[in-house]
C-alpha cells in the first residue's frame, strides 16, 4: 500500500507544478550549494529528507523511514533508497531549481512522474 499512496502522490504533485517555471540543474556543483544545510520537504507527500554532501540520504515519509544514497551521474541525480524497509528502483532523476527554495525531481531522466520539494 505505501508503495502505491507514495506514486499517486506524486503524480499529482508533478501535474500542479508543470505551469511554473523550473531550471535545470545541470551540475553536481549547483546541486549541492542548493541543498547545503537545507532539508528537502514536500508536505504533500508528509516527506522530510537530508540529502547529504557525501551521497547519503535520510529521512521520512508519513512516520516511515527513508535511507538511500545518491551520486551525481551525466547530470542527473541517481539514487536507491529504501522506505520502511522496502527498497526502491535505482533511479536517475532530472533536477530543477525554482529560485533557491525549490526544487523538482522528475524520475526517469526526465520522462516520468515529478515530485515538488520546498528547501528549508
Amino acid at each position: 500500500m505505501k508503495n502505491a499512496v507514495l506514486a499517486l502522490a506524486m503524480a499529482t504533485s508533478g501535474s500542479a507544478v508543470a505551469a511554473e517555471s523550473f531550471v535545470p540543474v545541470k551540475d553536481q556543483a549547483t546541486f549541492l550549494s542548493l541543498i547545503d544545510g537545507k532539508q528537502l520537504r514536500n508536505f504533500l507527500l508528509g516527506v522530510q529528507l537530508n540529502v547529504g554532501q557525501g551521497g547519503q540520504i535520510d529521512g521520512e515519509a508519513w512516520g516511515w523511514g527513508i535511507k538511500g544514497t545518491w551520486a551525481w551521474q551525466d547530470g542527473y541525480f541517481c539514487c536507491q533508497m529504501s522506505w520502511g524497509g522496502d527498497p526502491t528502483p535505482y533511479n536517475c532523476q532530472l533536477v530543477e531549481a525554482r529560485g533557491d527554495d525549490r526544487l523538482r525531481f522528475t524520475v526517469d531522466r526526465g520522462d516520468g512522474d515529478s515530485a515538488l520539494f520546498r528547501l528549508q
